[in-house]
């Protein structure tokens, strides 16, 4: 083979490599096949207005989306599920992210979903319309190549407390809680955060949380693994800013590693160990190589 046609038949393998692993994090868990409107729920959605999900991408490759509702305590509106899926589909094509913060405005989390949308969807059909809609949006959160951390201030209760389990990592302020408050309310969470609750802290904490409705304080979440550091500062400004320290630990260096780490650990904890083990080959493929790995070498030429 001729240099030029190696370059050329291995950048296409890097690209068609690439696509594979790209339709892998966006494919939806439901379509029509499981009798998901999404066309349908979209419409009735867009009906219950007010707030906003805002999202602002800093050169270091941190991406910050605040929950913008505080009258509601950043309650979602029907709108603001349907912006939730427009900033994850901008934060999947955001090739130059490392990191995302997730915080509510007003020193808050968020506490679930609007009482006047819920109330008005009410039937069983909508219901789990919804409930696909934002396992959907969801997935496709936890899966971006992105490191990811839930700013928790004040209250992350119900749907607010699923979506901090679609992060990598939680943190927490002094005097904020995480509640799973759906029993109370005749229900079990819809937006995949029993599931993914499961996978943070083990069946047995998970059970405990959901029947008990518990309040999690910052200590508890420590002990249970659901929060990585409770910070030293309440406010909104003081608490982004230790949050941008903690995140950047993780999010240094070039984006292509920190993206390929982040898509291994997800294979890792989503696929069949074959499954994982092939794409975290196809992964490795696309930086060995690459820039990164190249200046490495070059800098490090002995053992020590």
């Amino acid at each position: 083979l001729f240099p030029e046609m190696a370059i050329s038949l291995w950048k296409n393998l890097l690209q068609t490599t690439k696509e594979r692993i790209l339709q892998q994090r966006r494919v939806s868990l439901y379509n029509g096949a499981h009798g998901y409107e999404e066309e349908l729920i979209k419409k009735k959605l867009q009906q219950f207005a007010g707030g906003s999900i805002n999202l602002s991408k800093e050169d270091n490759g941190i991406g910050i989306l605040t929950l913008n509702n505080p009258k509601l305590m950043n309650a979602f509106t029907g709108t603001m599920m349907l912006e939730l899926q427009e900033r994850v589909t901008e934060l999947e094509n955001w090739k130059d992210g490392k990191g995302l913060i997730i915080y509510g405005a007003g020193n808050t989390f968020c506490s679930g979903s609007d009482l006047n949308a819920v109330k008005a969807i009410s039937n069983s059909q909508d219901g789990m319309n919804m409930c696909m809609f934002m396992q959907n949006t969801l997935t496709r959160l936890m899966r971006l190549p992105l490191i990811s951390v839930a700013l928790v201030q004040g209250k992350a209760v119900g749907g607010g407390a699923e979506l901090t389990t679609a992060c990598d990592f939680r943190l927490m302020t002094p005097g904020s809680e995480i509640r799973f408050v759906h029993k109370h309310v005749g229900l079990v969470p819809g937006w995949g955060g029993a599931a993914r609750l499961v996978r943070i802290v083990g069946s047995g904490a998970a059970l405990r949380l959901l029947s008990g409705a518990a309040r999690v304080d910052p200590e508890r979440a420590l002990r249970l693994g659901l929060s990585e550091e409770t910070l030293a500062s309440s406010d909104e400004t003081g608490a982004l800013e230790e949050a941008r320290a903690w995140l950047s630990q993780y999010t240094e260096g070039p984006a292509s590693v920190i993206r390929a780490v982040k898509k291994v650990v997800t294979a890792g904890r989503e696929l069949p160990l074959e499954a994982a083990l092939r794409t975290e080959k196809d992964i490795f493929g696309t930086v060995w190589g690459g820039p990164a790995n190249l200046q490495a070498l070059v800098r490090r030429p002995k053992h020590k």
